[in-house]
């Protein structure tokens, strides 16, 4: 365990807060001191003065006792130094490029806005160009268990700071996997949700179109429920998307994933041996392994940085790399530099390519739910990246860098350790907004081990009801005057089309979570748009898929008028025993319906259609 760490994982920190045993401000002063200790890691470019985060601690204390919901209450969190946080330098790891962000990126705001804390910003690989966490004027990242070894990039910084026990989470960016290379060098979770999901606006761009904002924490539930409160759809995003209805599910009896045929390590047998155990310890949660060819995913891979998308990143800093000021990486300027050799017909020429891979993976996806790889086939010291800086990278991306051209999303899990001692690391994969089937798993993953948090020598939380953060969410006073609880089940869940209703009434996702094991869900005939009907039941019932929103008095009394029958407001219990508000259904409305429980819930079923 590092010297200044203490359990930081939402589930435990806030579970102290309520209890009395820890405050926001003594969590975030250990925090802040522990991180300035911690100096020699080059884990942080800026990190904020005491005031500063003593002022946005008082700032959300003041709101909590207005009655706002807060489920980030307190949380200290760490930001990658090419998304801008307002008043702070976004330097992209360029002296010469530095300047003080007049405003927040909507991912960082919508997280402060849920109460958390911004730490600092984070070190990282030049303008994000890398996989290696050394490329950077303010020092080389090394993994957080070995100094000789890198610890892998671009965000480098964002996943040491989870790591070293520093933060609850922290953001990232994820253009050809620095999501995802860092989380595993590091024991830690990297997700890289589907692009788009999350705005990309306030990031200063590696390749626009493919650039992903990512999430580092300390467990699966963390990682997803940040992520979540992070995303929304930006209008001011040209590249930001609108979750689609009927976001797809893990099956519930069980999982068909692919492995590749041939897989190169490098000669690293022991990540081979690790890759082996993880495949082994996926069969035995219930998926059925199929191995596939891997031929179209390499290739696309190799597009990234042999094809015309180096152009994008000479668009979007290319004039600060041919200043060549101060604390340019020559590296990163000899590949940004190597874009004037592509031409417009090259461009064309590889995107029409891209295109007929995507097609050739098309038909990979209709036999799996999901694709798992190595995160990486192996792992680097300092010294041999020095002799090969460009070529051991290449290595490193070779199961990841493909991932945004296809438009999947990917959860880089932690996944034991090699003979070395260095962690190695898988990563889930599947199709665009497939994001939700790829944390159900990644928690019974968690679920099935005894893992750690980074290098803190903390056991990874068991996920959290949700009981916690909803009676964090508010101040004491606020609970009692208007806030309310309510379960949602079928067509007003995120992604779906009636959603919208709860959006205008101001309502907040407190969490995503399952009823408890005594009811049974039915697909309503003649409903526009589909609807789903909850019934409880005294015996033979199913935990179903639920979210829960918070709603004031108000807001929460408007609702309820717009529902109609067969459906109906009552009491829903939820997993673990808390009791909500929430969508009933009138028993006769069920006669000669389909049941449905067995897909665990409505976007289950869903999918189960598509």
């Amino acid at each position: 365990m590092t010297a200044a760490s203490e359990d930081l994982q939402l589930q435990t920190l806030q579970a102290d807060y309520l209890a009395g045993r820890r405050s926001p401000l003594d969590t975030l002063q250990r925090a802040h001191e522990g991180a300035l200790r911690a100096a020699s890691s080059n884990a942080w470019i800026t990190l904020l003065g005491w005031d500063s985060i003593v002022e946005q601690l008082e700032q959300v204390e003041a709101r909590r006792a207005a009655g706002e919901a807060l489920p980030l209450y307190g949380v200290p969190f760490a930001v990658k130094d090419n998304i801008d946080v307002a008043g702070v330098l976004t330097t992209c790891a360029c002296p010469s490029f530095a300047r003080v962000a007049a405003e927040s990126a909507p991912a960082v705001a919508a997280l402060c806005r849920a109460g958390a804390i911004v730490l600092g910003k984070t070190n990282l690989d030049q303008f994000a160009t890398g996989l290696v966490g050394v490329r950077s004027p303010y020092g080389a990242c090394s993994s957080a268990f070995d100094a000789e070894h890198i610890s892998g990039g671009s965000s480098s910084g964002s996943a040491l700071a989870v790591a070293l026990g520093h933060v609850s989470f922290a953001l990232g960016t994820d253009t050809a996997g620095s999501g995802r290379v860092p989380a595993a060098f590091n024991n830690i979770v990297g997700l890289k949700p589907t692009r788009g999901w999350l705005s990309t606006r306030g990031v200063v761009p590696a390749c626009r179109s493919l650039d992903c904002v990512s999430v580092f924490a300390g467990n699966v539930s963390d990682a997803w429920r940040v992520c979540e409160l992070a995303a929304g759809f930006d209008p001011g995003d040209a590249f930001s998307r609108a979750v689609p209805p009927g976001q797809s599910a893990l099956p519930p009896t069980g999982f068909r994933f692919g492995v590749p045929r041939v897989l190169e390590w490098f000669g690293d047998r022991a990540a081979e041996r690790a890759f082996h155990a993880a495949v082994e310890r996926l069969a035995q949660l219930g998926g059925t392994p199929i191995e596939i060819d891997f031929t179209p995913f390499q290739q696309a891979a190799e597009l990234l940085y042999q094809g015309p998308w180096l152009a994008e990143r000479a668009l979007a800093f290319g004039e600060y790399v041919a200043q060549d000021g101060p604390g340019v990486d020559p590296t990163v300027a000899a590949i940004v530099r190597g874009a004037s050799r592509h031409s417009a017909l090259d461009a064309f020429r590889a995107h029409y390519r891209l295109q007929e891979l995507r097609r050739a993976t098309d038909e990979v996806w209709r036999e799996l739910e999901l694709l798992v790889v190595p995160t990486t086939a192996t792992s680097y010291t300092h010294a041999q990246l020095a002799a090969q800086p460009i070529e051991l990278n290449s290595r490193l991306g070779i199961y990841a860098n493909f991932t945004n051209l296809l438009d999947l999303c990917g959860l880089a899990l932690p996944a034991g350790f090699k003979a070395e001692h260095l962690p190695f690391g898988i990563t889930l994969l599947a199709p665009a907004f497939c994001d939700r089937a790829l944390m159900q798993l990644g928690q019974r993953w968690e679920q099935s081990g005894e893992g750690t948090v980074g290098a803190t020598g903390i056991a990874v939380a068991a996920p959290a009801t949700g009981s916690t953060f909803a009676r964090l969410a508010t101040s004491p006073g606020a609970r009692l005057r208007q806030s309310i609880r309510l379960a949602v089940v079928g067509a007003h869940l995120s992604g779906q089309p009636l959603h919208r209703e709860l959006v205008e009434l101001g309502a907040r996702l407190e969490l995503a979570t399952r009823s408890g094991p005594h009811y049974r869900l039915y697909a309503l005939a003649g409903t526009v748009p589909a609807k789903p009907g909850l019934v409880r039941v005294s015996s033979g019932g199913s935990s179903i898929e639920l979210e829960v929103y918070r709603l004031d008095a108000a807001a929460f009394g408007q609702f309820v008028a717009q529902v109609g029958a067969p459906l109906g407001i009552g009491n829903v219990e939820l997993e673990g025993g808390d009791w909500v508000k929430g969508f009933l259904c009138e028993a006769i409305a069920t006669e000669g319906a389909e049941e449905i429980s067995h897909f665990g819930g409505w976007r289950g079923y869903l999918a189960s259609r598509r």
